[in-house]
């Protein structure tokens, strides 16, 4: 009776863990760099950051306004436990040292796994010439990531190990820029610290994520109409490499529409309007490949709310 009981306990877990893992494996292929899941090329990624790249380097808080921004981006909508990001960052600039300051929080949830991560940056930059600086920024903070694998099977002892981790960080960015372009390396987390082979997330989390960023914005302040293509490229070790190329029309600098790419054969359409106080993005994300898992049917959605302040609150800065 012991060993049929065992039997029936193992048989349901399996069960239970193929359905959480074979998500995992299906985006394994086809979903690389497309969020923090399934052993992609970044720990964290959304599709508006030509409109904010702050979490990712900070020194582009030095070419912002003084803002609040909330996003919310659900990935693959229509599957059971797929993933989910909230990411919140804050820009304050105290323009008589030329630097900036603020925070970043990002809540990442796949299936089981979680991941809370809080940061305090400080950016400072130094005129090199009339229009060209170059900034640096520091950011430290902590990490906090749990991975519940005894939901599994609660009433096993075999499958009660769950992962508790807590870990300090630190980051930084360097940038060169102007009023018409930018170019950034940045290292958002330095990490000390592997989760092994014990998780899923044991090629995101824990891991050095490298990043290059990049701008330029055609066309003069007033102007009707005017172009601003951007990248992003992220390498981690060990992980393919993935760029990201993005490009934005601005009408009247009021509305903006945009098309990006990514080399995991993902696309997204991305709407932003900007208001005098406020500017609201949405984009929409979906696989071009046939064997993708995120096609039409499984699309990503992101939303952004920024609320700005500031003396130059009629500057849109769209660098």
């Amino acid at each position: 009776m012991k060993n049929s009981l065992y039997q029936q306990r193992t048989l349901s877990f399996i069960k239970k863990a193929a359905l959480c893992f074979g998500l995992y494996a299906l985006s394994l292929p086809t979903a690389k760099a497309q969020t923090s899941k399934g052993g992609d090329a970044q720990l964290f990624t959304y599709t508006q950051y030509m409109n904010n790249l702050t979490p990712v380097n900070h020194t582009y808080s030095l070419l912002d306004n003084g803002n609040i921004t909330a996003l919310y981006r659900k990935q693959w909508e229509g599957i059971s436990g797929s993933p989910s990001t909230f990411l919140f960052s804050s820009v304050f600039p105290l323009e008589n040292i030329k630097s900036a300051t603020g925070i970043t929080v990002m809540d990442d949830q796949f299936a089981l796994e979680h991941q809370t991560e809080v940061n305090a940056y400080f950016a400072k930059s130094i005129q090199l010439a009339e229009n060209n600086y170059l900034a640096v920024s520091l950011d430290a903070g902590i990490r906090r990531y749990t991975a519940d694998y005894a939901s599994l099977a609660p009433e096993d002892p075999t499958f009660n190990s769950d992962i508790r981790e807590t870990r300090p960080n630190l980051g930084f960015g360097v940038m060169y820029y102007s009023d018409k372009y930018y170019l950034g390396v940045s290292l958002p987390q330095l990490n000390l610290h592997s989760l092994g082979s014990a998780s899923v997330e044991s090629y995101t989390y824990f891991r050095n994520h490298y990043y290059v960023q990049g701008a330029y914005l055609f066309g003069n302040d007033g102007d009707d109409f005017r172009v601003k293509p951007a990248f992003l490229f992220s390498a981690t070790r060990g992980i393919p490499a993935v760029a990201d190329i993005s490009t934005t029309f601005y009408i009247k600098e009021a509305l903006g529409l945009g098309v990006n790419y990514r080399t995991n054969n993902e696309m997204a359409a991305i709407l932003t309007v900007n208001m005098d106080s406020f500017r609201l993005g949405y984009s929409y994300q979906f696989g071009t490949a046939n064997d993708n898992i995120s096609g039409f049917n499984f699309a990503t959605h992101e939303i952004t709310l920024t609320y700005r302040f500031g003396k130059n609150l009629n500057n849109h800065r769209l660098l």
